[in-house]
């Protein structure tokens, strides 16, 4: 069932749902089972999973000269879905990127889950490798979100890379990013919003928001996209603090901002414990907010650590 599907028919009701990490390279899918298990009693009605590039590694060779080799850590995400649909028969959400994807990539992942019966997938630009100081696209790839959308919406149509194929027309539900904070690339908001309105009127149905710990900034956000006519359901991203480090990681890799209060309680904090008693209260009383708000889905970024969402989830739903 399509995201907006599942909006619909919840008539106003708030739903839960969360994002899956791929487990790094070597582990088994009971990973994923034990990522998933104790967030089912909230009956997600999707589980979306993300989906990394390549990036490089150098290794010494005999001679002393170092080689530059590609690898990906987190494989899977098409695999994972499919597992998730036949275990859970809930509704996967793969990420497509445009990094570390060749066109003809793209459309066979695209191929490879209508086979699925997969009917969302989250088009995204993907960020820079780690080794790079901007995004770089993939030679024979996509450069932008937009150029993904348009190469999904070609699908729906039964447009092929090389062949139009009418009877083999999919039906994808096609969701993108939003940022409440502005995307770090963008020059404005207004620069921002004219790119998230150019990618809904390419065909994208819905938006999942980056992280954000002040609800008013996912409040004006909205506000702004109604005012610009963007008018899919909006769906906010969540993550809750677990660790001090976050104070500075979270802004560093994510460009955005924590409040003073949380921040300050946080550095008072004498233990991971109290930090994660903290992040844990603080993200209850978002959620609380959001909720009254009207925001048609919770979505967190779980990063395969179930047990701190469970807590907040049972305090809310």
């Amino acid at each position: 069932m399509k995201i907006t599907e599942h909006i619909s028919n919840a008539k106003g009701k708030t739903l839960f749902s969360f994002e899956l990490l791929p487990p790094i390279k070597g582990q088994s899918i009971q990973w994923v089972y034990d990522a998933i298990d104790p967030l089912l009693e909230f009956n997600p009605p999707f589980i979306d999973v993300t989906s990394l590039r390549e990036d490089y590694i150098y290794k010494e060779q005999d001679n002393g000269l170092l080689q530059k080799v590609s690898y990906r850590k987190r494989p899977g995400t098409i695999a994972i879905c499919a597992a998730i649909i036949h275990k859970y028969k809930i509704d996967a959400v793969p990420h497509l990127i445009c990094g570390g994807f060749t066109k003809e990539e793209t459309e066979n992942a695209l191929i490879d889950l209508q086979f699925l019966g997969i009917d969302n997938v989250l088009a995204l630009r993907g960020d820079a490798r780690q080794a790079d100081s901007a995004f770089i696209p993939t030679p024979g790839g996509h450069c932008y979100a937009t150029d993904l959308i348009e190469h999904i919406k070609n699908h729906n149509e039964g447009k092929f890379l090389h062949e139009d194929v009418e009877s083999f027309k999919s039906d994808f539900c096609i969701g993108v990013a939003g940022y409440p904070e502005k995307h770090f690339e963008a020059p404005n908001l207004g620069t921002d919003f004219k790119y998230l309105k150019k990618k809904v009127e390419m065909g994208a149905e819905f938006i999942v928001t980056q992280m954000f710990f002040d609800n008013q900034k996912y409040f004006d956000f909205v506000r702004k996209c109604r005012e610009n006519d963007i008018n899919v359901p909006i769906i906010p991203g969540l993550k809750p603090i677990s660790n001090a480090k976050q104070l500075v990681s979270l802004p560093k890799i994510f460009h955005i901002d924590l409040p003073e209060d949380l921040s300050d309680a946080v550095q008072h904090c004498k233990s991971v414990k109290e930090v994660k008693e903290v992040g844990t209260h603080f993200m209850i009383k978002q959620c609380k907010e959001l909720i009254e708000f009207g925001a048609p889905v919770l979505h967190f970024y779980t990063m395969g650590r179930p047990e701190q969402t469970k807590e907040i989830a049972r305090a809310i739903f």
